[in-house]
C-alpha cells in the first residue's frame, strides 16, 4: 500500500493542494493558512487565507522549492477576503490560476489570474468570472483541449444557497431524504476568461442509478472536487465533509452522471480533507493535507502526498493515513 509522507512544506501552513505536472516537474498550488487565535465555526471564518504560494518538485523524491507569493488579495480589485483553495491549468500557451474569494459583499465567486510561468507570479483579472459562485474550483483540461471547471462547497462555501437559482442567504441543505446538492461544472471559453456555457449540475448516483441523498453523508458531495482520467474513464473525487472521507465516482462523460465507487482516503487529523491526483512518469500520486504540524488545529494545515494505486478493474485502493 502507498506509504504516507511527512509534511512537504514546514515553513508556512498550507492546505488544499492542487498538483499538476508542467514541464516535467510537479507543481503544487495550495491555499495558505495564516495562524490566528480566532474560533472555528461552520461558516469557515477561521480560514483567513489571503495569498498564494507556488511550490515545485523535480521528482517525488526531491526537495520542495517555494517560489514565493504569486498573488495577494490586495492586488485583486473585486476581492474582500478569504482566497481559498485554488487550481491551475495550462492552455493557450499560458498558465491560468483559478481561485475562489469573497467579493465586497461577502459572496464567493471564482477569479482568474494568468502567468507565462507555472511558478508565477500571476496577474489577476479585474473582475470575477461572470456567473461564477461558491468555492473549490478544479480546472480540468480534457484530451480534446477543452477546459472544464468543477466547483462548489457547502456551508461556508455557500453552494446550497443557490438551490433556487440565485444566492439566497436563507436557503439551507435539502432534507435528508431528498437528493443531495450537486457539484457544478462549467465549460470555459477559449480565452479562459468566461464560462462558455452556464454551469450545470453534476449528478452522483449509486450503482442502481439513483441520486445520492443529502442524508447519505458517507457518500454525498460536500466540497473539494477533483477530476482526472484513467484508462479513458472520468474520475470525479471529492470530500464528504462531515464524515471526512475522500471518495470517488466514475463516468464515461465529463458531465456525468457519475456512479459512486468507494473511498480513496480515510479521515486525516483535522476537520477538513482536500486533495488532488496526478500521474508522474508512470506512477500515480495523491496529494492531500492534514494537521500534523499544528497537532490538530484546523486552520493550520500541512500538505502531504503518497502513491495512489489502482486495482485491475480500475477501482482505487483505499489509503489509510
Amino acid at each position: 500500500m502507498a506509504t504516507q509522507k511527512k509534511p512537504l512544506i514546514t515553513h508556512i501552513f498550507t492546505a488544499d493542494p492542487s498538483a499538476h505536472v508542467f514541464n516535467d516537474k510537479i507543481y503544487i498550488y495550495p491555499s495558505h493558512d495564516i495562524p490566528h487565535n480566532g474560533e472555528d465555526n461552520d461558516n469557515g471564518d477561521e480560514y483567513l487565507m489571503e495569498d498564494y504560494h507556488v511550490f515545485s518538485m523535480d521528482s517525488p523524491d526531491s526537495e520542495v522549492v517555494d517560489h514565493g507569493e504569486v498573488l495577494h488579495q490586495d492586488n485583486v480589485p473585486w476581492v474582500s477576503k478569504q482566497m481559498w483553495a485554488p487550481d491551475a491549468v495550462y492552455t493557450n500557451g499560458k498558465y491560468y490560476l483559478v481561485f475562489p474569494a469573497r467579493d465586497k459583499d461577502g459572496i464567493f465567486h471564482l477569479g482568474i489570474a494568468t502567468s507565462d510561468d507555472p511558478a508565477g507570479p500571476f496577474k489577476p483579472e479585474d473582475n470575477y468570472i461572470e456567473g461564477s459562485f461558491s468555492i473549490d474550483p478544479c480546472s480540468f483540461k480534457d484530451d480534446d483541449g477543452k477546459v472544464y471547471v468543477y466547483f462548489g462547497g457547502l456551508w461556508g462555501g455557500q453552494l446550497e444557497k443557490y438551490r433556487k437559482g440565485s444566492f439566497d442567504e436563507t436557503v439551507g441543505e435539502p432534507e435528508k431524504d431528498e437528493p443531495a446538492v450537486c457539484p457544478k461544472c462549467a465549460l470555459m471559453s477559449d480565452d479562459m476568461l468566461s464560462f462558455a456555457k452556464d454551469p450545470v449540475d453534476i449528478q452522483i448516483v449509486d450503482k442502481d442509478g439513483k441520486p445520492l441523498l443529502a442524508g447519505d453523508e458517507e457518500r454525498r458531495y460536500f466540497e473539494g472536487p477533483w477530476m482526472h482520467k484513467y484508462n479513458g474513464k472520468y474520475y470525479l473525487s471529492y470530500s464528504t465533509g462531515t464524515t471526512h472521507y475522500i471518495v470517488y465516482a466514475t463516468s464515461d462523460s465529463p458531465y456525468g452522471p457519475f456512479t459512486y465507487q468507494g473511498r480513496i482516503l480515510e479521515p486525516v487529523l483535522g476537520w477538513t480533507t482536500h486533495h488532488s491526483i496526478i500521474e508522474f512518469k508512470g506512477k500515480w500520486y495523491l496529494f492531500y493535507h492534514d494537521c500534523e504540524l499544528s497537532n490538530g488545529i484546523n486552520h493550520r494545515r500541512n500538505v502531504k502526498f503518497c502513491e495512489l494505486e489502482y486495482n485491475e478493474d480500475g477501482t482505487i485502493k483505499t489509503i489509510t493515513p
